[in-house]
């Protein structure tokens, strides 16, 4: 009976820890981050008792975690995975309906200026139409630059939200670390640590990957360590790095991330990835900062095609025409961390050449590398660098000064501050140039096939004004001579080669012939002519960017790909949350609790625990019994 009574205790104590944890899986049922646990039993060997051994109850071998770490590893990575996708396209979205407007937008700006030219080249003597462009003008520049400011604006936004999931990251990063401390303390005195531990611990991992990816390892003492981005350490054992936003080497309005360390501030910028963080990184880099160089681009380029087009016309005075935009200079920005004193230099020497990149100019103590910033890809440079024979690369002329130490370097942004400095400097009306400077003309009694162009003059003050007469001596001979009649220049002529005097060009195609002779005129006195505002009408669908774009095909690009960007990256975010969602619920159908399965166990374990109590009832009754047997004996 006393086996008896003992085995039956036994299972009255492990049935009633079975219903407590059961009820602790039904109180946790809504625990975000909650994994239910079963209890272990194990039959308790009994003395044998000649050859029959009989178990002596049941005992409590241990409460398991039902957790599955594949499971849970691939909640992490989804978790990680969407937040970059859909911050990302968030991001994107803003940049896509600023720069992506149909109405007001830059395309339709670039479309009023050019229907404003239209209107002065229909009536060039109008001051009123001329006046009208002008404004037209301003109003496209005051566009660039609210799209620019709005980019800036998203910038700073940007930096803010790098700054406070940095923080974020470092919080959960130390709380990892105290429960990594709980956690081996537990584990050092008995067999396992609390699920309960090990629950928060896991859900904090969870909210990490919300920021960035996240990787661990499991340690024996029962911590983990826990690696972000492309494994930068944030928590070995106990000890919890921080994550800050620090200042960009070059551009101190920039943010970017740093890991704490023994040695000081490590930048990991380029290593992170995933989460909100590498979210808001990717946008920066893949979109941001290209959409403004992109609008800084064009800028540029419209501005020097029209300033170069009203340079080479007359204006209403009869005077070559002057520059109608000015745009902001190159931003030459130098690394913190240069010990050199050199100072670098930068301009545009040719518009069409410049690309929407930025670039890092290097001393390695002889020499100086140009490459690409983002890319890292080497660019070619000519020159020495000096004011007299610059480098030049990709429409840029950079001049270095003396004082530069190995390892100094410096970032070249060709475009980015063009917008905020762009400005319509032409005051006057009058001095649109809307007349071509010469006059050309074939002589009535040719008799040869040839034909000349209307000519081009030089803008750097060498056009000597006048009238001039292009005459052949022969097929293969001419000869240029002034309203005088001296001779300017002899020739040999060549069918469509530029023929240059006098800081005049001109060009005659066709066969002439002995005899035949064509005018040049000055056309100081075309005030009805409006051959140079037609062509500069013309500027934005001519192939001047790169030599293969005009202005109206990269606006459209530019459009075109931030909106290829944002849908991409809002058909991916929905994907994701998808795969997000199937890891999410198959976690929960291995670790979530059921609670219909927790009410059938809850009356298992009830009636279970009832017959235990009975068996316990059953031996008293026994016992009673006995004693009463042994009573009666003695008595009789």
């Amino acid at each position: 009976m006393g086996d008896m009574l003992n085995t039956a205790v036994s299972g009255l104590l492990a049935f009633q820890q079975e219903l407590d944890t059961t009820s602790n899986n039904i109180s946790n049922a809504n625990t975000p981050g909650y994994s239910r646990e079963t209890t272990d039993l194990v039959s308790v060997p009994g003395p044998y008792i000649g050859d029959l051994s009989v178990g002596d109850g049941v005992q409590v071998s241990s409460v398991q975690r039902v957790y599955d770490q594949t499971v849970a590893s691939q909640v992490v990575a989804a978790t990680s995975a969407y937040n970059q996708l859909n911050t990302f396209s968030t991001q994107a979205a803003a940049v896509d309906n600023l720069l992506g407007s149909t109405t007001g937008g830059l395309s339709s700006q670039l479309q009023s200026l050019v229907t404003a030219l239209q209107t002065v080249a229909n009536s060039p003597t109008s001051s009123a139409s001329r006046q009208a462009f002008l404004s037209q003008a301003q109003q496209l520049v005051s566009s660039l630059q609210n799209d620019d400011s709005s980019l800036q604006s998203l910038g700073s936004q940007t930096n803010t939200q790098l700054t406070s999931d940095a923080s974020e990251v470092t919080s959960l990063g130390q709380s990892i670390a105290t429960l990594n401390q709980q956690i081996m303390a537990d584990t050092s005195q008995s067999t396992q640590a609390p699920g309960s531990l090990l629950d928060q611990r896991d859900q904090l991992i969870n909210q990490l990957a919300t920021y960035a990816n996240v990787t661990t390892t499991q340690e024996s003492d029962g911590t983990v360590n826990v690696y972000i981005g492309s494994g930068q350490t944030l928590v070995t054992g106990t000890t919890a790095a921080s994550l800050t936003a620090i200042p960009n080497a070059y551009d101190p309005s920039q943010e970017d991330l740093a890991l704490s360390s023994p040695a000081g501030p490590i930048d990991v910028t380029q290593q992170i990835s995933g989460g909100t963080l590498g979210g808001l990184l990717q946008f920066r880099s893949q979109m941001l900062d290209p959409a403004a160089n992109s609008l800084g681009q064009i800028a540029v380029v419209l501005s020097d095609a029209m300033n170069t087009q009203n340079e080479s016309g007359l204006d209403q005075s009869g005077n070559l025409g002057g520059a109608i935009f000015a745009v902001g200079a190159p931003n030459v920005l130098p690394d913190s961390a240069n010990t050199g004193n050199a100072t670098v230099s930068a301009t545009v020497s040719n518009a069409n050449a410049l690309t929407a990149d930025n670039y890092i100019l290097s001393y390695n103590g002889a020499n100086w590398i140009l490459s690409n910033a983002s890319s890292g890809a080497s660019v070619t440079m000519t020159g020495n660098g000096t004011a007299a024979n610059p480098f030049v690369a990709d429409g840029l002329s950079l001049v270095v000064g003396a004082g530069a130490q190995a390892g100094d370097s410096y970032q070249i942004e060709p475009t980015s501050g063009a917008v905020a400095g762009m400005q319509v400097v032409m005051t006057d009306p009058s001095q649109l140039a809307a007349a071509a400077p010469l006059l050309t003309a074939a002589a009535s009694t040719n008799t040869g096939t040839a034909s000349i162009d209307q000519g081009s003059v030089a803008t750097n003050g060498t056009w000597v004004r006048g009238n001039y007469t292009l005459s052949f001596t022969g097929p293969a001979a001419y000869q240029i001579t002034n309203s005088a009649g001296t001779v300017v220049q002899n020739g040999a002529y060549t069918a469509g080669a530029p023929i240059t005097f006098n800081g005049i060009t001109v060009a005659v195609s066709g066969a002439p012939a002995a005899g035949d002779s064509f005018s040049i005129n000055d056309n100081a006195s075309g005030t009805g002519d409006n051959r140079n505002l037609t062509a500069m009408a013309g500027l934005l669908d001519q192939s001047l960017i790169g030599g293969t774009t005009s202005i109206n095909s990269a606006v459209n690009e530019m459009v075109t790909n931030i909106g290829i960007q944002t849908s991409q990256a809002q058909s991916g975010s929905t994907a994701q949350q998808a795969v997000l969602t199937d890891a999410s619920n198959a976690q929960q159908s291995v670790s979530g609790v059921n609670l219909d399965e927790e009410a059938a166990n809850l009356v298992q374990y009830q009636q279970a625990y009832q017959a235990a109590a009975q068996v316990i009832n059953v031996s008293s009754t026994l016992f009673q019994s006995l004693i009463t047997a042994v009573q009666s004996s003695a008595q009789s």
